[in-house]
């Protein structure tokens, strides 16, 4: 949406917060934006002012050198989020030729990594702040991956894989955040074709561990030395080491700016006006933003700094407050109000939902074309790596597609959403038709295309329905709520390789779900693939019921 269309949409809703519009609009800022939670008076007025103006502020500045630049650091996030998962499903057999282990234990290890960091860096970033926790997750990705290349036993590979997996479960929480604080809302949508980033991080992963994998692997398990299996070690090394050249760039070469909501809703204001003049500087433009506009918005309320106590700046001091942050107060305000409660509570059963299907369908799908006839053919390294390559190949478009749909009328968030979930499903159960290895990858191919559509919007839309100051602990809480789920079920180790890698290419909850079913469950029942396509069809039903359309509006 572009910036007039903003300016012509001035005649929206003021609700009982006439003040925080009419009687701040003196400020010199130009440009008029509308919020996702303007229809919801219940709102804290104060915040929601001071978000209008800052938003009004990036408008004003609009789409430049610094956002540009952000999107492909950015992109580093979704790039990880996507390759390490399919890093673990690529080395799961050589690891386990060599050290003789139940693979799905190494799946467990990432999941469990997956969720403590999808829970801690969300709450982290809304706590410490959004700059470290952005560029540290790449950095412990990248130590604990090289650190696991030499590891001497499967413990220490299980062990490293779940720490290394603690930066990759804080990637989307944390960078989804701070893309879309500094974006203007007339650029939102580019949060969702951030996801094209997933689709070059599942291409790289395959190209790469093509020839090193197939090259230095042992054939069998009967006969697998360390010296005749360097395949997945070398991979593990290529791997980490591009996390660690992500890091770089992203703390050395781009100078990452605080998030000024993030600094607002802490009640640096001063921060925050400063950080919003240095983008207007990095892109050659300036803001017509002040500290007096969010101060009068306080003054307005009767909020004013006036008669507060001094503050205590002693060391003890300062820990008891960070402590004090760690309580529930991120917690509370996404169920603020009924409407928000209401949004939230549907994300987090839509993200549950999606959690168990997708690692359901992937964990029984073989067994169960196998007792139906069907004859998946050519198991070779050769097929495995062209039917990886060709799905990674199909989530670019998907991508594409999804930032170019979410903006359309009528349809939106919610509609591209529902819509891509619901032919997720669609697909899903018509790959249980397949007989051949080429008909299951017909059908992967279309699942894999809506599937990614459908995650590029609902990591999109997610963060622009939570407020700023909880963004990352809502993002925990979905994320979260994905991974437990994901946790509960997950795919054979290695049946029928060929075919189940290519089944388990998609996002990481698709490939790596966790053991737990795998490990214990009977797999002889249909079940569970029917389970897995209702799901998807509930869960683009549940979508349509959000009561927030972020289209056309800006988050606060």
């Amino acid at each position: 949406m572009s910036t007039t269309d903003f300016q012509d949409d001035k005649g929206a809703k003021s609700g009982s917060g006439e003040w925080k519009r009419r009687d701040v609009e003196a400020h010199a800022v130009q440009v008029e934006t509308h919020d996702v939670f303007e229809d919801d008076p219940s709102l804290d007025p104060v915040y929601q002012a001071k978000a209008r103006i800052l938003n009004d502020a990036f408008q004003e500045i609009g789409m430049g050198r610094y956002q540009w630049y952000l999107f492909i650091v950015a992109g580093f996030g979704w790039f990880s989020d996507n390759l390490w998962p399919i890093v673990t499903g690529l080395i799961l057999d050589p690891v386990v030729n060599e050290f003789n282990f139940q693979g799905p234990f190494l799946k467990l290890g990432q999941n469990i990594g997956l969720l403590v960091g999808a829970a801690f860096w969300g709450v982290a970033s809304d706590v410490w702040g959004r700059k470290w926790c952005f560029n540290i997750t790449l950095f412990i990705t990248g130590v604990f991956a090289i650190a696991a290349g030499a590891s001497p036993n499967y413990i220490a590979l299980c062990s490293l894989a779940a720490v290394w997996s603690i930066g990759v479960g804080g990637n989307l929480p944390v960078d989804s955040a701070v893309f879309l604080e500094f974006v203007p809302a007339s650029h939102q949508y580019l949060l969702t074709v951030l996801s094209i980033w997933w689709a070059f991080g599942q291409l790289v992963g395959s190209l790469v561990a093509w020839p090193l994998i197939a090259d230095f692997s042992c054939a069998s398990a009967a006969d697998c030395p360390r010296a005749s299996n360097q395949g997945w070690r070398y991979f593990l090394y290529a791997m980490g080491g591009l996390m660690m050249f992500f890091f770089v760039i992203r703390f050395f070469v781009f100078d990452m700016y605080e998030s000024p909501k993030y600094l607002m809703g802490r009640g640096r204001d001063a921060e925050a006006v400063e950080v919003v003049h240095r983008v207007a500087k990095y892109n050659g433009r300036e803001s017509s933003l002040t500290l007096e506009l969010l101060q009068e918005v306080e003054r307005q309320a009767g909020k004013g700094a006036t008669g507060q106590a001094a503050m205590d700046t002693s060391a003890k001091a300062a820990v008891i407050r960070k402590l004090r942050t760690f309580g529930g107060s991120h917690v509370k305000g996404l169920f603020a109000t009924r409407k928000l409660a209401y949004s939230t509570s549907l994300l987090i059963i839509v993200w549950a939902l999606i959690g168990l299907a997708f690692p359901l369908y992937n964990g029984f799908v073989t067994y169960f074309l196998a007792t139906r006839g069907a004859d998946f053919g050519d198991g070779s390294v050769y097929i495995t790596y062209r039917n990886q390559v060709i799905l990674s190949v199909i989530g670019v478009p998907g991508a594409l597609l999804a930032g170019w749909m979410v903006e359309l009328p009528y349809l939106g968030r919610k509609g591209t959403l529902a819509i891509s979930t619901i032919i997720t499903g669609v697909f899903l159960f018509a790959s249980t038709t397949a007989r051949t290895s080429n008909a299951l990858l017909g059908w992967n191919c279309g699942f894999t295309f809506t599937s990614n559509v459908m995650y590029g919007v609902l990591y999109a839309v997610s963060p622009e329905l939570f407020p700023t100051k909880d963004r990352g602990t809502g993002n925990a809480i979905v994320g979260s709520a994905n991974r437990v789920f994901g946790i509960m079920v997950g795919p054979l180790s290695h049946i029928s390789r060929g075919i189940t890698l290519s089944a388990c290419a998609d996002r990481d909850m698709v490939c790596l779900q966790a053991p737990i079913i795998a490990l214990y469950a009977d797999l002889s029942t249909s079940v569970p693939i029917w389970v897995s396509g209702a799901l998807f069809l509930v869960s683009g039903l549940i979508a349509l019921l959000l009561p927030f359309e972020p289209r056309g509006r800006a988050s606060i």
